[in-house]
């Protein structure tokens, strides 16, 4: 791979212009074709397997343009202090909103509280329930700017007026302050490293060239695909973060190979050649683990994650290409500028080397700190509570976490989650008899404060009731009631002959905790057993990729550990703007090993691929951990820092799932470069010694030689070059 990657790399030099233009023209046509496409339809969060989804389905069916999966809206009235809501003057008003909102664009529904008897017992607060036919984030301005006059207008009349429900929530956008934040520090980063602004701005560059692309595509594919506005988050997060990764690990080389002496365009091939090959395998790991996510069951986990995978891949073929083909313009002016007059002279000890030293002299003491020392920032981890976030979550500044504040004082916290029960009577003998069963029943439970009366559809063979529980949405008495109520399905069904479901927002939530809490250790067996073994390709050992997943196992816990910490207790949760606390995103675990564990295996690759090549080539062990960390510890460092810059970019974000997914990434990114590659792995290479390159012959026969240290570049003859003049660095 080696030598093939060292000709791709000097062809690539030597046809700059050509590549270039190349990459140009496919960037511009992709563009286009994404400023042409449809946009993408929203697809929803679908479980496929969970009852709730069961029962989500089975309610379209049942109920015809009932529009089960459209935007819904709470419009949450409160008298003036003092008043009731059912006071003359303020039930005119509320009568008048609702009757407003029931002529607007795409609504389906509005009943008036009064009507549907949602008024609190006190008499002090009400709300009416708007349904529509279009999706959340579908809704035309026209709509969602109707509900919110409609509100003003209750306002204007004196009351209190909040809206809550999912009508009013925004797509994400893709890009803004929080990116450029990112980019900013990863520009510093650069500069401080390479001491060239030359140097500094071509990962950047190459970075936004990969991610434009791939955003061009997931645009361009989105109606094609069912890829929605959410999918392009994580693919922009990780597509900026190895972007300029994998460019600074090829120009941190091809400088090293100048210093060395060879030409400009010898040193692209090598550059390519060595550190190409190990951005390849880098790359591997972090689509095996995006593309891993499909085994979990969740369509939008997967579209995520598919998408991510494409532009990782679009990443590797630009730095692998365009990289050196942008260094064949540059030149040596990728040096500092005392390094290209030759007035710096190699330096044999840097901050690398020395810190290898400092380990090899106490690797015990090492590895002991750092496995203590993740272990406890990894304890809050053990409290982990998996949920999905609602309105609770959204900052006070909002009209939907009031709405949900007023529905919780006034009616309790339960009617911000009531339960969907479905009754599927077809068959029955007596439909109605075997429905108000069901009701009868649930509302006997412990834990339930009232269920409406069944709801039949037309053709009278499927009853809806709504059950409301005495507690919040994510409380774990919530989770009992709605296992006691499935627990009971199965009773009703013998003595009623009506089939019992539960769904709706709570239920969802409840089932895509328990279906992610499930998959995790299949998706953790196929992820990192496929990695290892990739890894053992690499590294020709059976201890080294065994090695490389504990450490990764210790980062990730405490990175949940962190999370947990922040989002869950409320730890430092004022400084990142974090207003309410609440249960950990039920994706966050998955998402985080899926993630994580691609990048971890990224410093694992470019910092042990350099030790092993100082090892094949004669070194001593200790001498080879030294070489390793003196040619790659800055450039680990300065690629982890970036990496950290643009995760942390995301935590000022608005959104707390993507809040979450900001601080969690850049924590592992953090406690896996700094602690487990930095400091454990080079202790646990000192205590192994020759024993960590141990292979057994007989896998040795099997496993292919692909070459990452690039040995056969040493002895394959170089093209015809100019004479090497010596460049100090």
């Amino acid at each position: 791979m080696a030598t093939f990657l060292y000709r791709l790399g000097r062809w690539a030099f030597v046809r700059r212009r050509l590549v270039t233009l190349l990459w140009v023209a496919v960037l511009a046509v992709c563009g286009v074709l994404a400023a042409k496409a449809p946009a993408a339809p929203d697809d929803g969060f679908a479980m496929p397997g969970t009852e709730a989804q069961k029962a989500f389905d089975l309610m379209n069916e049942r109920f015809p343009g009932g529009h089960a999966d459209g935007a819904s809206a709470r419009l949450v009235f409160v008298a003036p202090s003092g008043q009731k809501i059912t006071a003359e003057p303020n039930q005119q008003a509320v009568e008048r909103t609702v009757a407003e909102l029931a002529h607007a664009d795409e609504v389906t529904g509005a009943v008036s509280p009064f009507k549907a008897n949602t008024v609190s017992k006190d008499g002090t607060t009400a709300y009416a329930t708007v349904s529509y036919s279009a999706k959340a984030g579908e809704l035309s301005k026209g709509a969602t700017d109707a509900l919110e006059q409609a509100a003003q207008h209750g306002r204007d009349a004196g009351l209190k007026v909040e809206v809550g429900g999912n009508a009013l929530m925004a797509k994400p956008e893709a890009g803004g302050s929080s990116e450029m934040i990112g980019m900013a520090l990863s520009a510093v980063v650069l500069v401080i490293t390479f001491g060239s602004l030359v140097a500094a701005g071509l990962p950047l560059l190459t970075a936004v060239i990969g991610v434009g692309l791939g955003m061009a595509l997931i645009t361009g594919l989105g109606s094609t695909l069912g890829l929605s506005s959410t999918t392009s988050t994580l693919a922009m997060m990780l597509g900026l973060a190895v972007g300029i990764d994998y460019a600074v690990f090829i120009v941190s080389r091809f400088r090293a190979e100048l210093a060395e002496g060879h030409t400009p365009q010898e040193a692209a091939g090598r550059a390519v050649g060595t550190a190409g090959s190990a951005v390849v395998f880098a790359g591997l790991t972090v689509v095996i683990a995006l593309a891993g996510l499909s085994v979990v069951g969740i369509p939008m986990l997967a579209k995520m994650g598919m998408a991510a995978a494409g532009t990782v891949v679009i990443a590797v073929l630009v730095a692998l290409t365009l990289v050196p083909a942008l260094l064949g313009f540059i030149g040596r002016r990728v040096l500092p500028r005392k390094a290209r007059k030759g007035t710096v002279q190699p330096k044999k000890e840097n901050g690398g080397s020395r810190w290898a030293k400092f380990v090899l002299r106490r690797p015990l003491a090492v590895l002991l700190g750092g496995v203590i020392g993740l272990g406890v920032l990894a304890a809050p981890a053990l409290d982990l509570r998996l949920g999905l976030p609602g309105d609770e979550s959204k900052p006070t500044s909002t009209t939907q976490r009031r709405a949900y504040d007023l529905l919780s004082e006034g009616f309790g916290p339960g009617f911000n989650g009531p339960l969907t029960v479905m009754v599927d009577v077809k068959g029955t003998p007596d439909p109605k008899a075997a429905a108000s069963e069901v009701a009868k029943t649930v509302s006997g439970l412990p834990g339930v404060v009232s269920v409406t009366p069944p709801m039949f559809n037309k053709a009278g063979d499927t009853a809806l009731l709504n059950a409301v529980p005495s507690t919040g949405p994510s409380a774990a008495e919530t989770k009992d009631l709605v296992q006691a109520i499935r627990g009971h399905a199965a009773g009703l069904k013998t003595t009623t002959g009506a089939t019992v479901l539960v769904s709706g927002t709570t239920a969802m939530n409840i089932d895509v905790s328990q279906k992610l809490t499930d998959a995790l250790v299949p998706y953790l067996a196929v992820v990192v057993g496929l990695a290892v073994v990739l890894l053992l390709v690499v590294f020709r050992s059976v201890l080294v990729p065994l090695k490389a997943a504990l450490g990764f196992l210790l980062s990730v816990a405490a990175a949940l550990g962190a999370v947990v910490a922040v989002f869950q207790w409320g730890w430092l949760a004022n400084l990142i703007g974090v207003e309410q606390t609440g249960p950990v995103m039920s994706m966050m675990p998955i998402f985080m090993v899926g993630v994580v564990f691609g990048l971890a295996m990224d410093y694992e690759v470019f910092l042990v691929t350099r030790i092993r090549e100082g090892f094949v080539h004669g070194e001593q062990p200790d001498e080879a951990i030294v070489t390793g960390f003196r040619h790659n510890a800055r450039v680990v460092t300065a690629a982890a820092f970036i990496m950290i810059a643009v995760f942390a970019g995301f935590i000022g974000m608005g959104e707390p799932m993507i809040k979450m997914m900001g601080l969690g990434l850049a924590a592992a990114v953090a406690f896996d470069a700094f602690v487990v590659r930095m400091a454990i792995v080079p202790a646990v290479l000192a205590l192994l010694g020759r024993r960590a390159w141990w292979l057994p012959r007989w896998l040795d026969r099997l496993i292919p030689d692909i070459d990452v240290e690039g040995s056969k570049l040493q002895t394959a003859a170089p093209e015809p070059a100019p004479v090497r003049e010596s460049v100090g660095v």
